[in-house]
């Protein structure tokens, strides 16, 4: 969202003597004019990521609640991957040019893209991984540097994830993980699914994906290897690709779980993880810290507090399932 902002300015006159004209007039007068005050500087803030909908409100519901108005006395340089990785390091160098007063990032790619294009610029990052373990921060405690924010920690969820799967849909005992095979941290989530299967009486199958045009083939392939339900991992190549994901999991008539709440709000059987709006809100609070002086340094970094399980029961009809009640007793949202 681009903000054409007027220039203020305002002249200084110079003092002057009034000369005596007549008996009477005043000798020596001086006309004396209130001090130049420059005009207070609008902070900006960038934001980058997958923006929109609930998140890009949540943020700004965020900042207003803080007393931030955009276009009054905030600035916002509103920048959207639209799920397609190859923007973001020219999204990054753009807003480093804009020499903003923070950015706001959204997803490890775009944090990784922006953490290289700047080390002054302060950045929150809102993800689903571990801060840490990605290498953003030093520490939770101390981030150290110029990154702060929050991390999911989605190797903690996956366990959860599992679980859920497994009470709504009983007869599951081997999964599907469907995964972007080039990222950065899901290899590290499959390990830890890997791990957490066993106890849960689920077998699991490794499907990665290097590009879209893979997609259709290795769901293929995960229903020729009798998999009984999918677990999508998120990441810009999946978010990009929700739709067809969808399709594809649908015409193999697969349940499906899923991280993110806007994936059964798309047609998903169900979603288990943080609220990424409630994440986005509390992003504010970081950005507001900083614009007021604080260093990220030292803002420790959050785990989210709202985490929902979303039930789609639709799709649930359509695939022929009855949801037990003790799964939905738990939903924070139930699509009917």
């Amino acid at each position: 969202m681009e903000r054409d902002w007027a220039v203020w300015t305002r002249r200084r006159f110079l003092r002057g003597s009034l000369t005596t004209v007549g008996v009477g007039l005043l000798a020596g007068c001086e006309t004396r004019w209130p001090p130049f005050s420059a005009p207070a500087k609008i902070p900006r803030i960038g934001c980058v990521g997958g923006f929109g909908g609930a998140n890009a409100e949540a943020l700004a519901d965020g900042l207003r609640e803080l007393g931030y108005v955009e276009g009054h006395n905030l600035t916002i340089e509103w920048r959207s991957t639209e799920g397609r990785p190859e923007r973001v390091l020219g999204i990054a160098a753009e807003l480093v040019a804009l020499t903003v007063d923070a950015i706001v990032v959204t997803g490890v790619l775009a944090a990784r893209a922006v953490q290289n294009a700047t080390r002054t610029i302060p950045i929150v990052i809102v993800m689903l991984s571990d801060p840490l373990e990605s290498g953003f921060v030093a520490s939770l405690a101390r981030p150290a540097g110029n990154i702060t924010g929050l991390g999911s920690f989605a190797l903690e969820l996956s366990g959860r994830q599992l679980q859920l799967l497994r009470e709504a849909v009983p007869s599951v005992t081997r999964v599907g993980v469907l995964w972007e095979g080039s990222h950065p941290s899901k290899a590290q989530q499959l390990k830890e699914i890997l791990a957490v299967a066993p106890t849960l009486g689920i077998r699991i199958e490794s499907l990665a994906v290097g590009n879209p045009q893979e997609l259709a083939s290795v769901i293929r392939a995960g229903a020729q290897a009798r998999v009984d339900a999918i677990l999508t991992l998120q990441s810009d190549l999946t978010v990009q690709q929700q739709t067809q994901i969808l399709a594809l999991v649908t015409q193999a008539r697969l349940p499906s779980m899923y991280e993110i709440s806007s994936w059964p709000e798309a047609g998903g059987l169900l979603s288990y993880g943080p609220s990424f709006p409630a994440m986005h809100r509390r992003a504010a609070y970081f950005a507001d810290k900083i614009l007021k002086g604080a260093k990220p340094a030292d803002l420790p970094v959050e785990r989210p507090t709202k985490f929902d399980l979303v039930v789609n029961l639709k799709t649930a009809r359509a695939l022929g399932l009855a949801i037990p009640q003790s799964v939905l007793q738990q939903a924070a949202e139930v699509i009917q």
